[in-house]
């Protein structure tokens, strides 16, 4: 259903049957995972309008696991790790 650079990838479907028997699948709840304690790989700093894909693309070598970032920097809103020149963005592996 996802690709395999998804957030979602490895997430089971589930179902939801509702009254008049309507089925309604949808994806299981994704924790966050665990944040490396040792700290940052690197941190970057943010230059007047870069995107966080291309941060992405520059670390990862993937602009489409831009998710990866918001995971490490516990953002919810990928735009707010680029908001302003300046903002340090965590580069960092996830746990598993």
């Amino acid at each position: 259903m996802f690709d395999s650079n998804s957030r979602y990838y490895s997430l089971d479907t589930l179902t939801f049957t509702l009254p008049g028997d309507r089925q309604v699948t949808y994806v299981s709840r994704r924790f966050l995972p665990l944040v490396p304690s040792s700290g940052p790989l690197a941190v970057h700093t943010v230059k007047q309008a870069e995107r966080l894909d291309a941060i992405t693309a520059m670390y990862l070598g993937d602009a489409e696991l831009f998710w990866q970032l918001c995971d490490v920097n516990n953002a919810m809103d990928p735009e707010e790790l680029t908001a302003g020149p300046g903002s340090k963005i965590r580069i960092s592996l996830l746990q598993s």
